[in-house]
């Protein structure tokens, strides 16, 4: 396959940056779409020029590093990773255009690379559990209905990738934080920060300067794990309820 690849282009977080274009030759449909980026890198560095660079760490669809908006849309045109995303996906002689996330929230370090540790903040507010000290209970001894157990599960599967961020028109961050926020607010080892967690995480959210839901559904729609906008419905009982129990103490 032969494609020209439009690709955006930035020294560091001070620079205007811009698309720099690329003719990329012999890319097999069985590569993955990082293989054909390090391809690329390998050209740009035998030629003594500054390689594309790019987040990346298992290539497994596991860890949620790869980061990229391809031809429009989170991660390319499959609900996957971009790790995940094959050559075949695309056309011999195509123009595919690469970007990096888009969102004030996630300041563009270098070319591709965005800075998301607002979502490590968003965590640190709040999404953990306070547990007694001493021996480990044993895992039968809180029984959980499966129903329950499953719903957090599914919630519990988002590895913070930012694709819903990339997705929403508004740069919202509600998905991931009420993924977040669901995965405990669920389980009963998550009750003894119940009235807390989900206003301290919203709180952090909205100073990050994520913007608001869309109620498009986009973010489920791009989303590599299918997080379910359900879970934003009960993030904002979550927090309704926090809030209420605030102003009556």
């Amino acid at each position: 396959m032969k494609l020209t690849l439009k690709i955006w282009r930035q020294k560091n977080a001070s620079d205007k940056g811009g698309f720099a274009t690329y003719p990329v030759d012999h890319v097999s449909k069985d590569m993955s779409f990082l293989e054909m980026l390090d391809v690329l890198n390998e050209n740009l560095t035998e030629k003594g020029e500054d390689p594309v660079h790019f987040d990346h760490d298992c290539r497994e669809g596991i860890c949620g590093t790869c980061s990229l908006y391809i031809n429009g849309k989170p991660h390319g045109p499959l609900q996957t990773t971009t790790c995940q995303l094959h050559m075949r996906s695309f056309n011999d002689g195509e123009t595919i255009t690469i970007e990096p996330w888009r969102a004030k929230a996630f300041p563009v370090l270098k070319d591709l690379v965005v800075d998301r540790s607002a979502f490590d903040r968003i965590i640190q507010a709040g999404g953990y559990v306070s547990v007694n000290t001493g021996g480990v209970p044993d895992a039968n001894e809180i029984p959980i209905p499966k129903t329950v157990a499953d719903l957090a599960m599914d919630a519990a599967q988002c590895i913070g990738c930012g694709a819903c961020v990339a997705a929403c028109k508004n740069a919202s961050a509600m998905l991931f934080t009420s993924a977040k926020i669901s995965q405990l607010a669920l389980l009963p080892q998550g009750q003894v920060e119940r009235k807390t967690r989900a206003e301290k995480m919203v709180a952090q959210m909205d100073a990050e300067g994520f913007g608001a839901c869309t109620n498009t559904g986009a973010c489920e729609a791009e989303c590599p794990k299918g997080i379910s906008i359900t879970n934003i419905a009960r993030m904002n009982r979550e927090y309704f309820s926090a809030v209420v129990s605030s102003e009556n103490m």
